[in-house]
Order: structure tokens, then C-alpha cells, then sequence
């Protein structure tokens, strides 16, 4: 019975923190520049630390599938209808993967070093990797497929070179402040956590 309803309390958990993905990507992203930050790596992380990996990849799952009806409808921006229009399937998958990737890797830290009973240290490294992962992958995929957009961006937004304008233009600011935001939590997540484990 106790199985059961942890199970049951696991589900509805990740249920919240998917619709509290859902409502931040959707209408809670702040416009800066040509993207938006976005607040939708805390539930992320916040998932993955508190029932696993798994659920951690789910949610940035649902947080990729969003993001990827918001490029192919253009609500992202013009920068990532552009690379939808470039390669759309490259694209899509390129939002999937750094979601899922971020949740994953940020649960799977936690994990490893609950195991070795350093919570906080977990914690505050699962929090840090979580915009670190997400970020890097998209950096990396539009290194790889989409130089030549890069270098007319550069030009159009009178950037120095294409690697300029991707570290400054595209990641920048975005990065820095969904870092901090996430970092900043860190001590509201481990409130969550000693209450949560409580409860199971």
C-alpha cells in the first residue's frame, strides 16, 4: 500500500512540475534582445532532484516539445524560425535533446552524490549543471549545423565573427540569468527536498 501511494504521490508531483513547465515556457519567458530567458530549467531540475533521472528527462522532455511549437510557429523568435526554416528536423531535435539532456544529467548528478551522502553538494551541482547542459548542446549543435546562418547573423547584427555572436547574441545574457536563477534557488530547493523526503 505505502508502494502504491509513493508511486501515486511520484506521478502527481511530476504532473505539477510539468504543468508549471508548460505555464512558464508558455507565458512566463522574458524577451531579451533576439530570445527570451526562461525560467522553465527550475522545474526542471527541481523534478530531477527530487524523483530521479527519469523524471528529470521527462520534464525536460515536455519543455523541448514546447519550445519546439514556439519555433515552428515563430512565437521563439525570428532567430529560431530561422534555423527551423534552415533545417527543421535538425532543429526540433536540437530542442528535444539539450531539455531532455539538461533533466537528465542534472538528476543523475544528484543521484550520485546523494548516494555518497553530500545532498547539499548534489544539489547545488545539480543545479549548476542543469542551464550548463541545456545551454552547451545548443551552443554546440549550432556550431555544427548552422555555420553559415551564424555567419550572416554575425554580419546582419554587426557582431565581430560568428563565434562572437553566438557566445554574446545568442547565449549571453540568457545564459547568465537562468544560471543565476537557478543557483539563487538552491536553498528553497533543499527546503523542498527535506519536506518531500519527509512525506515518502
Amino acid at each position: 500500500m505505502n508502494k502504491n501511494k509513493t508511486h501515486i504521490q511520484r506521478l502527481v508531483g511530476t504532473a505539477v512540475l510539468a504543468a508549471l513547465v508548460v505555464i512558464l515556457q508558455f507565458f512566463v519567458s522574458i524577451p531579451v534582445g533576439i530570445f527570451t530567458i526562461t525560467l522553465t530549467l527550475v522545474p526542471i531540475m527541481i523534478g530531477a532532484i527530487l524523483f530521479g533521472p527519469a523524471t528529470g528527462a521527462f520534464l525536460g522532455g515536455v519543455f523541448g516539445a514546447v519550445v519546439s511549437i514556439q519555433v515552428v510557429t515563430g512565437a521563439a523568435g525570428v532567430i529560431s524560425f530561422a534555423m527551423f526554416e534552415y533545417t527543421p528536423v535538425i532543429t526540433i531535435a536540437l530542442c528535444l535533446l539539450k531539455g531532455i539532456a539538461a533533466g537528465l544529467v542534472s538528476g543523475l548528478i544528484f543521484r550520485l552524490f546523494e548516494k555518497l551522502g553530500k545532498t547539499w553538494l548534489g544539489t547545488v551541482l545539480s543545479a549548476i549543471a542543469c542551464p550548463i547542459t541545456n545551454t552547451g548542446i545548443f551552443a554546440v549543435g549550432v556550431l555544427i549545423f548552422y555555420q553559415t546562418l551564424l555567419g550572416q547573423w554575425a554580419i546582419e547584427y554587426q557582431f565581430a565573427s560568428a563565434i562572437s555572436f553566438l557566445m554574446i547574441g545568442m547565449i549571453g545574457l540568457n545564459f547568465v540569468v537562468e544560471f543565476a536563477i537557478n543557483v539563487a534557488i538552491i536553498p528553497v530547493v533543499m527546503r523542498v527536498i527535506t519536506v518531500v523526503k519527509k512525506k515518502f
